[in-house]
C-alpha cells in the first residue's frame, strides 16, 4: 500500500487535534521510511520480478526487521513511547503507536504471503489484494479519500497558504501513486532505497500544510 497509509494519517487528525499532520504521516508511514534505509545498508532485500503480482513487480523476499509483525509491534511501542517521553500526551502516544501498527495491517490486505510474523522469516502472511487491480484501487483510494475527507472536515485553513498546501499535497499523492502503478518497473533494485527516502519530503509537506491550518473539532471526543 501507499496512499492508504497517508489516508490513515489524515484520518487520525479527526481523533486527536494535538499532533501535526507531519507527525501523523511519520507514524503511519514509519515502516516504509525505515525500509529504504535498511535496503541501502543491506540488512533487508528486494528484487524486481515483473509479474510477481498484478500491481507491483517488487519481490519483498527479505524484510523482517521493518515489516515483520514482531518488528512492527516493536517500532510502534518505541514510536509511541518516545513521543510520550517528549510530550507527556498519553492519548496522542497511543494513537501514534496504533498508526505505526496500522501499516502492517493495511499491508496485510494487499501483499502476497510475504509479510513475516517474526524476524526469523519463517511464517508469512498476506491476503494478495495486489493480484487484483480493482481491489487494490478500491482499498487505496477508499482509505485515502476517507482520510482526506475527515482531515478537511476537522481542520480549517488559517490563510490561503493552508488551502493551497493541503490540496496540492493530496493531488501530488494521487499523481505519484498512479505514476508508480501505471509506470514501468524500476531499472534496478539498488535505486529503490534512495527513491524511497524521498518520502521524507511528504512528511515535511504535512508539517508545512498543517502549520497553516487549525483544528475545528474531533471525530471522537475522549479525555486522558
Amino acid at each position: 500500500m501507499f496512499i492508504a497509509h497517508f489516508g490513515a494519517g489524515l484520518a487520525a487528525k479527526g481523533i486527536d487535534r494535538k499532533p501535526s499532520l507531519g507527525t501523523l504521516f511519520l507514524a503511519s508511514q514509519f515502516i516504509d521510511l525505515l525500509w529504504p534505509l535498511f535496503l541501502i545498508i543491506g540488512i533487508e532485500k528486494v528484487s524486481i520480478d515483473p509479474g510477481n503480482t498484478v500491481v507491483t513487480p517488487l519481490n519483498f523476499y527479505y524484510y523482517p526487521f521493518s515489516h515483520s509483525l514482531m518488528g512492527v509491534i516493536f517500532w510502534s511501542i518505541l514510536f509511541g513511547g518516545i513521543y510520550y517521553l517528549l510530550k507527556k500526551r498519553l492519548k496522542t502516544s497511543l494513537i501514534l503507536g496504533v498508526l505505526v501498527l496500522s501499516h502492517w495491517v493495511l499491508d496485510l490486505l494487499v501483499h502476497r504471503p510475504d509479510l513475516p510474523l517474526t524476524t526469523s522469516n519463517e511464517y508469512m502472511l498476506g491476503l494478495s489484494g495486489w493480484n487484483s487491480i480493482v481491489i487494490t484501487l478500491l482499498l487505496e483510494f477508499g482509505i485515502f479519500f476517507a482520510g482526506a475527507y475527515l482531515y478537511l472536515k476537522y481542520t480549517n485553513s488559517t490563510n490561503r497558504k493552508g488551502t493551497v498546501l493541503i490540496w496540492s499535497l493530496l493531488i501530488f499523492l494521487v499523481i505519484i501513486y498512479l505514476t508508480n502503478i501505471l509506470g514501468p518497473p524500476p531499472p534496478e533494485a539498488e535505486a529503490i532505497g534512495y527513491v524511497g527516502l524521498s518520502q521524507w519530503l511528504i512528511v515535511g509537506w504535512g508539517y508545512w500544510a498543517d502549520r497553516n491550518r487549525s483544528a475545528v473539532g474531533v471525530l471522537v471526543n475522549t479525555k486522558t
